[in-house]
């Protein structure tokens, strides 16, 4: 079946024009879709072919829609002679482009805002029936834009089966439908006739089927990139002249591009098109998008501006590191922090780093003063020298290409001058005014209302810290080798006391995220013993997942305390975490107390270190309801550490089935339970633990699954009948000293592998042993003997509640 050649050129010449890579027909049962337009074999039907038979203009055509092509098939098909105007519509896949052009984005939401357009405009086009391909985000300071490939150009039919009566209700004897089928058809709208009946395994059904139609993408689109839009996670939204739409920014174009095509539609009140706009110096005016897969390089090549983020960022890190080793040739290196990094890139379309200096006399001051002055404020990257120590320079990256950058340079070194040099005022008038001094300005500044002030805080601190240190010299609470002699007591006190003060100088009022830090500097500038100043600033480890816990002993008691005052205080006034709401960052404390006290070694109880918080607060609160509710509260941030862990969940099932409320204690037992579960034996002894714990709850009047030792009394070698219980019993009590004495010593690990030799024993007393006898005396004496058992075993965990496959 041939075609004439300058309709084959036609079709070719519309396929290059509209990025089309895939047509599907829309076909009865039988056939797959979509297929390819070249000659193909599928389903027993061979060499498609599409044959262009009318066309406007044989070489330029306006759109696909103005061609008509025919469908043949070498076999016979019920396709073969129908044109695409039969078989309405044809399912093109085309590239879908959207550019949201808004004027500067919040830099520190820019790529969360990227990332989460893209996420709902995919899910978007998956709800609407719409298969696409591969998404593409891209964000500048300017634009949010996704480029998604192998986008339908018409949604896919979807059948609808509704089903009615079952064939028994909606037929008579006769055959003849009842009033059921009648009614289901009436409305349905159809008569009984037209019903379709499905089977299956549960019965037979009347249904009724309905096609519902496609509907062609460009009319989707504007709903689908609405809705994406009103989803965003935009915490406060604005308005601009005189429209009632709201955005995190002032939309000022929008892009909606489905191959070629413009699609129509509004947004944001602003009508969709094809231009762009690129770089606001460099190229302010329009840029022309012929198809999406032209954007990126056009805005690069014509726009000058990098549309993709990462590739952005990567740009900067590598002109930031060149800077900084072209520096007097000195070969100096880039401070770069990831925040940073991210941030600016967020704020330029076209970086060009560039080197700057400051004056010598600025680095007197500290380390991280220097570098929050340059980081935060002006979002310079500091250089350091080989051996780690600060340079008196800084890479600043620009959003243009400056015909003289000399002078962008020295721009730069005018604004960090002032800068530097108010750093130095405040450092300079802070260290006038010890730490203990600023007591008194604490009680003016408010912790929480309910709560009272800072100094308040530190008071209460101050005394915890000291509770805390004495606990761990108490044989009853903690461990004596992890004790404290008495000097440090008294330090582990005073930084409780001192650990706010730093919070009202004026260089943490310029740069709040350099508290406890500064009360460090200024501690040892102040003549406060070394390791309290140390713990000033160790108050507030672990800040972030991923940071360290204090590194001394007078850190780590120094930091449970003011974690654990905040906790109690705040649970106290009933504001307790919910869903995302996290004001006073409790989940935060109540983890990083958590992880003091397991990465520390510091073997403390949590309910004794709650009623001491509880206690500090006087009268205000009951220790008998805030310390339950504070416990509940950290056992799920345990859940959730043991789980980064990659501990299974069982496994936590298991330990905290005994209710251990050390937290280091509760890692112990974790690691063995983890350890025990890979042996062989597990699987067999969790499963006779699960058998061994039902039969003792079912004889136990309370049914208390650890039933104590006088109900069944103790076992008696002369009542053991069976050689398999004697076995039994007689190799539970060679183990059994060796096992108390690895539990006394917290060696859970070794007193489980020890138990796992149990598992032969255990499997043969269950095979050959009665244990429900008629002779209440051998029945009480099995039953003590499993009691025994399931005894030793729960002293480290309720093993019963192991899944292993």
């Amino acid at each position: 079946m041939g075609h004439p050649e300058d309709y084959h050129q036609a079709f070719q010449s519309a396929l290059r024009r509209y990025p089309v890579q895939m047509v599907g027909i829309r076909q009865p049962a039988g056939f797959e879709q979509p297929f390819r337009i070249l000659p193909m074999s599928m389903m027993g039907v061979e060499k498609v072919s599409i044959h262009c038979i009318k066309h406007p203009n044989k070489t330029n055509a306006e759109s696909l829609s103005d061609i008509t092509f025919r469908v043949s098939w070498k076999k016979q098909s019920p396709f073969a002679g129908k044109t695409n105007k039969d078989l309405t519509p044809m399912i093109f896949h085309a590239t879908l482009l959207i550019e949201i052009g808004t004027e500067e984005l919040p830099p520190l939401a820019l790529r969360r805002l990227s990332e989460a357009f893209g996420k709902e405009i995919g899910a978007n086009l998956h709800n609407a029936r719409l298969t696409h391909g591969e998404i593409s985000c891209f964000a500048t300071p300017r634009r949010l834009a996704v480029s998604i490939a192998d986008v339908w150009t018409h949604q896919a039919e979807q059948e609808q089966v509704r089903r009615g009566p079952s064939l028994q209700a909606a037929f008579d004897d006769q055959g003849n439908p009842t009033k059921a089928a009648l009614g289901f058809a009436r409305s349905c709208q159809v008569p009984v006739d037209d019903l379709t009946r499905l089977t299956t395994d549960e019965g037979s059904w009347l249904t009724f089927r309905k096609t519902e139609k496609g509907q062609p993408t460009a009319s989707l689109l504007p709903t689908i990139v609405s809705d994406a839009l009103a989803r965003l996670p935009i915490p406060k939204r604005m308005r601009w002249a005189d429209r009632d739409t709201e955005f995190v920014r002032p939309v000022h174009w929008v892009v909606l591009l489905l191959g070629g095509d413009v699609v129509e539609a509004e947004i944001m009140g602003v009508v969709s098109g094809r231009t762009t706009y690129g770089h606001r110096f460099h190229h302010p005016g329009p840029l022309v998008i012929g198809k999406p897969d032209d954007y990126v390089g056009l805005l690069y090549e014509k726009g000058k501006v990098i549309a993709d983020f990462d590739t952005r960022k990567k740009r900067i890190r590598t002109q930031v590191d060149e800077a900084a080793r072209g520096i007097d040739d000195r070969d100096g290196q880039a401070i770069i922090t990831e925040e940073l990094l991210e941030e600016v890139t967020s704020l330029v379309e076209w970086p060009v780093a560039i080197a700057g200096s400051f004056d010598q006399q600025f680095l007197d001051l500290p380390d991280k003063v220097l570098v929050g002055t340059m980081t935060g404020h002006q979002k310079y990257f500091p250089v350091a020298d080989h051996q780690g120590n600060l340079m008196p320079n800084f890479i600043t990256v620009s959003n243009i290409q400056s015909r003289n950058p000399q002078v962008v340079r020295r721009g730069n070194e005018r604004v960090i001058r002032p800068r530097l040099t108010d750093a130095a005022f405040f450092f300079a008038a802070d260290l006038r005014k010890p730490l203990a001094d600023r007591l008194g300005e604490l009680k003016s500044v408010v912790f929480q209302k309910k709560l009272g002030s800072l100094l308040d805080k530190s008071q209460r601190v101050s005394r915890l810290a000291e509770q805390v240190a004495n606990a761990l010299m108490d044989p009853a609470l903690g461990d004596l080798d992890k004790g404290m002699g008495s000097e440090e007591i008294t330090l582990a006190s005073r930084a409780g006391l001192l650990c706010k003060c730093d919070l009202v100088t004026q260089m943490v009022g310029e740069l709040p995220e350099l508290q406890g830090y500064m009360g460090r500097v200024y501690g040892e500038r102040t003549d406060e013993e070394k390791t309290t100043a140390i713990a000033l600033e160790e108050v507030y480890r672990p800040r972030f997942a991923g940071d360290g816990i204090p590194a001394t002993r007078v850190g780590q008691i120094t930091a449970i305390a003011d974690k654990l005052d905040t906790l109690v205080g705040i649970f106290g006034i009933g504001q307790i975490p919910k869903g995302d709401r996290d004001p006073f960052a409790l989940r935060r404390a109540a983890l990083g107390i958590l992880r003091i006290l397991i990465e520390g070694g510091l073997n403390l109880p949590l309910p004794p270190l709650l009623d001491a918080a509880v206690g500090g607060y006087g009268e205000l609160f009951d220790a008998k309801k805030v310390t339950p509710k504070v416990l509940d509260f950290m056992t799920e941030r345990l859940r959730g550490y043991f789980a980064e862990q990659g501990f299974e969940p069982d496994v936590f099932a298991a330990v905290v089935a005994r209710a251990p409320d050390r937290p280091l204690d509760f890692a112990e037992r974790m690691r063995a339970v983890a350890n025990f579960r890979n042996l062989p034996e597990a699987a067999s002894l969790a499963s006779s633990n699960k058998r061994i714990q039902n039969i003792l709850r079912q004889v136990t009047s309370e049914g208390d699954s650890t039933p104590d030792s006088s109900l069944f009394g103790q076992v008696n070698e002369e009542l053991l009948q069976e050689d398999a219980e004697r076995d039994l019993a007689t190799h539970l009590t060679a183990l059994t000293p060796k096992v108390t004495g690895l539990l006394s010593r917290r060696d859970y690990t070794a007193a489980m592998t020890y138990l796992a030799e149990l598992k032969n024993s255990i499997d043969a007393f269950f095979d050959a042993v009665l244990v429900m006898a008629d002779d209440q005396r051998i029945k009480n004496n099995r039953l003590a003997l499993l009691r025994d058992i399931h005894s030793l075993f729960s002293e480290t965990a309720d093993i019963s509640r192991l899944v292993i496959k």
